[in-house]
């Protein structure tokens, strides 16, 4: 009997020192990964934002493939919230508390325990880098472990910082990479044969490499709009450029970057911007959804439908195409409108226009 009172008061004694042991011992956690995304902050911040997008990049998602979610009636947004129970993982919810569109996310992680929750503070930051269309993204998370939570980790292969590390680097990654593919999609449809009105337009010319085109554009468009603000001419449409010559052989083409205007403008002499009016006309229109580096794919869909209707491409007219989205207002590029004319001279019945 004195061995089983002596085994009782060793064991307690290891009892209240481990006790001890774990609640002197730091439990705090404070934790940051980062990352680079070649995207505007406005596009990954909306796929933060709504829980239901977690989803696809989620990297718990990859740990315990039969996770189940339940989402409340909102899921973005301050007071969103979702919940999850997991065998691997454990349960638990999370609950947006606060919200800068497009810049921070604050959030607090519930995880359910035997003995008790434990809350934890989650935070993401949409930072712009110095290189345009490019953000700096930081999700961290920081709270106190509970006692248990002390102890259940100490017989762990990896401590929890290194744990949450791991998942959020992964998490990240997942983000760029799903971000990235969301940014490269496109649609081109060939609308078909279209009546356009013709206008006074403001615009400036240059001569360029096929492949240098894209370059050339915004410096020349952006001259356009500063002479037009500096004149207080206003807009009267969308803005568009000109091919009025395209040499197929040596891959050159001489363009012209325009803005409409209501009436014709007179200009000054040597004036780099000019002012010119284009004439109404029939043209087979295509219309791409989608970046702008999209725009060789959607001449050669309209070019196939062209070939395949019998429709005869005008050599005398040039084709233009206009920019119905706006860059600066728009920030994904899969969601760039562009829309594309190459006139035709064969003839067209009435009903088709």
């Amino acid at each position: 009997m004195k061995i089983i009172k002596y085994l009782f008061f060793l064991i307690l004694i290891v009892i209240i020192g481990g006790a001890i042991y774990f609640a002197t011992k730091d439990g705090s956690f404070n934790i940051t990964e980062s990352k680079v995304v070649n995207a505007p902050a406005e596009v990954i911040y909306n796929k933060v934002k709504d829980f239901k997008s977690w989803q696809e990049w989620g990297p718990w998602m990859e740990e315990d493939a039969d996770i189940e979610v339940t989402y409340a009636e909102k899921t973005e947004g301050e007071g969103a919230s979702y919940s999850w129970t997991s065998n691997k993982m454990g349960d638990g919810s999370m609950k947006t508390v606060k919200v800068i569109p497009n810049k921070e996310i604050d959030q607090v992680i519930t995880f359910n325990t035997p003995v008790g929750d434990s809350d934890s503070e989650v935070t993401w930051r949409f930072e712009p880098t110095e290189v345009p269309g490019q953000t700096k993204v930081s999700w961290g998370m920081k709270g106190e472990q509970s006692l248990m939570e002390k102890v259940f980790m100490a017989f762990q292969d990896e401590d929890m910082e290194t744990g949450i590390r791991q998942m959020y680097e992964k998490g990240l990654n997942n983000l760029d990479s799903v971000v990235m593919t969301e940014m490269k999609k496109f649609e081109i449809s060939v609308d078909g044969i279209t009546q356009y009105s013709g206008g006074f337009y403001m615009y400036n010319t240059s001569a360029a490499r096929q492949s240098d085109i894209g370059t050339k554009m915004p410096p020349m468009m952006g001259q356009v709009m500063g002479f037009m603000q500096q004149n207080n001419i206003p807009m009267s449409g969308k803005p568009f450029t000109i091919y009025n010559s395209v040499d197929q052989t040596n891959g050159t083409v001489i363009f012209s970057t325009a803005v409409p205007v209501k009436d014709r403008v007179i200009t000054p002499q040597g004036s780099p911007v000019l002012s010119g009016y284009m004439e109404e006309g029939v043209a087979l229109k295509t219309t791409l959804k989608g970046n702008y580096d999209n725009i060789p794919a959607a001449y050669t869909k309209a070019q196939e439908y062209a070939i395949a209707n019998n429709l005869q491409i005008d050599p005398n007219t040039p084709m233009f195409e206009v920019y119905v989205t706006n860059p600066d207002e728009v920030a994904n590029p899969a969601d760039y409108i562009t829309e594309i004319y190459m006139p035709v001279i064969s003839p067209v019945n009435e009903q088709e226009l």
